[in-house]
């Protein structure tokens, strides 16, 4: 099939190209390279440097005709949600409702679209959160990947549209950008192979649910071939304090550093875990790659980058 992977130059995105690539789809990439990488996207994939705002997006569908979107391009940094929501919203909302207007127009028929399983859900109440939980953002952010689940859902009723919002844990692997809107994987394993010491934000006790982008990779190729339309959790259901990350990076990494700590961040969930189970039923899908061996492959790529 014809598939359009916004994003497909950055992080999560250009890993899913490949995996599109390899299994044999047509592959169309639009980037407009902010944060993502050209060398990054797959060589058997038409490339597109364009921002998901513009009109010409419109005429990129016209050409293409894709079946699929693959929706990974977004403002994915929380901070910068508080300080310009405006920006965001221009982003996550505007820019996808171009894309989905393109699609109208030219015979797409299905869009993966990669949300948020942490910021949606906002503070939680229930641990690890279902899909049924209140979605409560307490950032534009959230905010935004939220109203875009709603704007999907919208398209449906009215245009027939599939869609599968993926609601991500905080993913991380090969291909983090530490310098951009990176995770704490990604900035601690540069600065401790830099032989830095890294700052863990407060007492370092606020849990996250880390999963691997491979198992990501795998979790939108299983959604291409199946019928499955709404909200789905893609997390391991494990909760993981930064002081805990922090230790398995040090030995990863085969260094020796205490913890530092700094000011606390404000408005920074304190909790943040998801239920896997629903993708388990429709799909099949679990996490299989733990926590220790994706830091380890995580750790070699920065450290192969690092000699290259």
């Amino acid at each position: 099939m014809k598939i359009v992977v916004t994003g497909g130059a950055g992080f999560i995105g250009s890993h899913v190209a490949d995996a599109c690539v390899a299994a044999g789809h047509q592959v169309v990439v639009l980037d407009d390279l902010s944060s993502g990488k050209r060398h990054q996207v797959p060589a058997g994939a038409t490339f597109h440097e364009v921002d998901i705002q513009d009109a010409s997006v419109r005429e990129i569908f016209a050409r293409e005709r894709p079946e699929v979107l693959i929706h990974h391009a977004a403002q994915m940094d929380v901070r910068r949600s508080v300080a310009d929501p405006a920006f965001d919203a221009r982003v996550n909302l505007l820019g996808l409702i171009n894309l989905l207007e393109a699609g109208r127009s030219s015979g797409l028929r299905r869009v993966l679209f990669a949300s948020s399983g942490g910021a949606a859900y906002g503070e939680q109440q229930e641990f690890p959160a279902p899909e049924s939980h209140p979605t409560v953002p307490v950032s534009p952010y959230g905010t935004s990947k939220r109203a875009g689940e709603l704007y999907l859902s919208c398209y449906q009723a009215m245009y027939g549209l599939e869609w599968v919002a993926m609601r991500y844990a905080n993913v991380y692997g090969p291909r983090q950008d530490p310098h951009g809107e990176a995770g704490v994987v990604a900035i601690f394993s540069e600065k401790l192979l830099a032989g830095e010491e890294p700052t863990i934000n407060g007492d370092g006790k606020q849990t996250r649910d880390y999963v691997f982008v491979g198992d990501l990779v795998r979790a939108n190729m299983a959604l291409l071939g199946s019928g499955f339309c709404g909200a789905v959790n893609f997390g391991t259901g494990i909760e993981t304090d930064v002081n805990t990350l922090f230790a398995h990076l040090c030995r990863a990494c085969g260094v020796t550093v205490p913890e530092r700590h700094g000011p606390a961040k404000p408005g920074e969930q304190r909790r943040s875990v998801i239920s896997p189970r629903l993708a388990g039923e429709v799909i099949g899908w679990r996490p299989e790659v733990d926590l220790a061996t994706g830091l380890s492959r995580t750790v070699e790529f920065f450290r192969s980058r690092r000699a290259g």
